[in-house]
């Protein structure tokens, strides 16, 4: 190796965040270069894949001078990022339309109109969806989040684009051929975009899930799971990163995947927690699991294809975020204090852009139950943290019926939301469970950087590399007894007033 150092960069919605690694999984610098998300009416939701490689390029001129001699010491770049997204290349890899990113929903017409007919069941018709559910574990998402609902709507309003386009692929894809000119996809882009069967031993594309799609087999990029070398930086990449040319580029993973390492619970079985703009609740498991009514479901993972339960819910640090600048102002930050919560407190359902799991539904809304004419701005946003934290109860109410999982015990929070010590209090007391939180916004990128382990030298796998995280948690938080209590009885209030809310969206 021609140093001792790995770059992880972790490509999130908002901004990418870069670091430098050394061999004890220690960060020695990093930085977080933010881009635009455009995002407009009917579901628009769109970001141009050179603003991510501006960003890194910018964050890697920032890290060249934190260390002088990066250049040298820096032997694997390796990335992460968001799933679902779509982006149509041409046959040199530059992308011939902005990005359709996970947030973009307008293939829900469309998505719901290929996997419906009669008879059906939660709106797939039967034989559809026991195709796919015997192939690729799940099936394409009503809410037209999922890549195969973007490729819908690229065919029917975009032909032009799509006649020619070269490569169907997601954003961390486009990274790795712009660094190395090597087209790849990761396994958990291929399993999400519904095209792939995902059996063991049998992962592959399928063409006949790429037909019924609608996409041609050799648009579709080769699989490779997240650990292997893909090829060095190309000479131009290099200059634009200030890197050497010989620096080794891996094929990286999703941010899923990134943060189930970042979070160091590798065992089958052992749950955790990513609060960021969504937010989801994963852990590996030693065979795929599916739910059709609740909508989550493993995904075949780039360890080794290893399957990774997700259940992923739409809006978290977002919909915190919203509040706080609606009832508060531009200054207005999340982590603000709330004072204590009060009996009589709003209730807040958080799906400001519908919900994925466990109601998959894009037509779902947010709302304020019970407000009074006493209730201030604090109260409200007291309430949406309440929310999203018992949205995530609910969540976990379904999945701990699946055998196998770790139903006692700490659970590790990470993601930016996690540096929020009211949220994570408020998370421990509505799961009544011991909250571990591990690195906060950097869990990805720190997980991102155990795909090298093995190529470093420092550990037998990735996964190995990985447990040693586990060790390092930054705080601990423990259920408070009165306010476990206080937030069953809301908890089962607003179980109620949901199943309305969803009746009202769903009539």
């Amino acid at each position: 190796m021609q140093g001792d150092l790995v770059i992880s960069a972790d490509f999130g919605t908002s901004g990418v965040k870069v670091g430098v690694v050394d061999g004890d999984l220690n960060v020695l610098a990093r930085v977080t270069e933010t881009y635009p998300l455009t995002l407009g009416a009917g579901g628009i939701a769109e970001q141009n894949p050179d603003d991510w490689w501006g960003g890194l390029t910018r964050a890697l001129a920032e890290l060249r001078q934190q260390i002088p001699d990066l250049r040298d010491r820096a032997s694997v770049v390796v990335f992460s990022a968001q799933l679902c997204g779509l982006i149509c290349a041409d046959e040199t890899g530059h992308a011939l339309r902005p990005c359709m990113t996970w947030l973009d929903k307008r293939g829900s017409a469309l998505v719901q109109a290929l996997i419906g007919g009669f008879p059906q069941v939660h709106g797939y018709q039967v034989g559809k969806l026991a195709r796919w559910l015997r192939l690729a574990n799940g099936a394409p998402a009503k809410n037209g989040m999922d890549a195969a609902a973007k490729i819908l709507w690229m065919r029917h309003h975009e032909p032009e684009i799509m006649d020619r386009t070269r490569w169907l692929i997601d954003a961390k894809d486009w990274l790795v051929h712009r660094a190395t000119g090597v087209m790849t996809t990761s396994p958990e882009s291929a399993n999400l975009s519904w095209m792939m069967d995902s059996r063991r031993g049998r992962e592959g594309w399928s063409p006949q899930l790429a037909k019924t799609v609608g996409a041609p087999l050799e648009k579709l990029a080769p699989i490779v799971t997240a650990d292997t070398l893909v090829d060095t930086l190309t000479p131009q990449a290099a200059a634009e990163l200030g890197l050497s040319p010989s620096t080794q580029v891996l094929a990286g993973t999703s941010d899923v995947t990134a943060a189930a390492l970042g979070s160091g619970e590798m065992e089958d079985g052992a749950l955790h927690i990513s609060l960021a703009t969504s937010a989801w609740i994963a852990g590996f498991l030693p065979n795929r699991r599916l739910s059709v009514p609740y909508s989550y479901a493993t995904v075949t993972s780039g360890l080794d294809m290893r399957p990774l339960l997700i259940a992923s819910q739409e809006n978290a640090g977002s919909a915190l975020d919203w509040a706080a600048k609606v009832t508060a102002g531009a200054n207005a930050h999340p982590g603000d204090d709330l004072g204590t919560p009060q009996a009589d407190d709003p209730f807040f359902l958080p799906w400001l852009a519908g919900e994925r799991m466990p109601v998959d539904n894009d037509a779902l809304r947010g709302t304020f139950f019970g407000l009074s004419l006493h209730h201030d701005a604090t109260a409200m946003r007291r309430a949406a943290l309440e929310g999203v934290a018992l949205n995530l109860r609910w969540a976990m109410s379904k999945i701990g019926r699946e055998k196998g999982l770790r139903k006692t015990g700490p659970i590790t929070l990470v993601g930016g939301g996690a540096a929020n010590p009211q949220m994570a209090q408020m998370l421990a007391d509505a799961l009544n469970r011991d909250i571990l939180v591990g690195e906060t916004r950097h869990a990805g990128m720190l997980g991102t950087a155990t795909l090298a382990a093995k190529t470093m030298g420092w550990a037998a796998s990735p996964a190995e590399a990985a447990t040693r995280l586990r060790s390092r948690p930054n705080a601990h938080y423990t259920p408070n007894s009165a306010r476990v209590d206080a937030l069953a009885v809301r908890a089962a209030r607003l179980e109620k007033l949901r199943r309305a809310a969803i009746r009202s969206y769903t009539a």
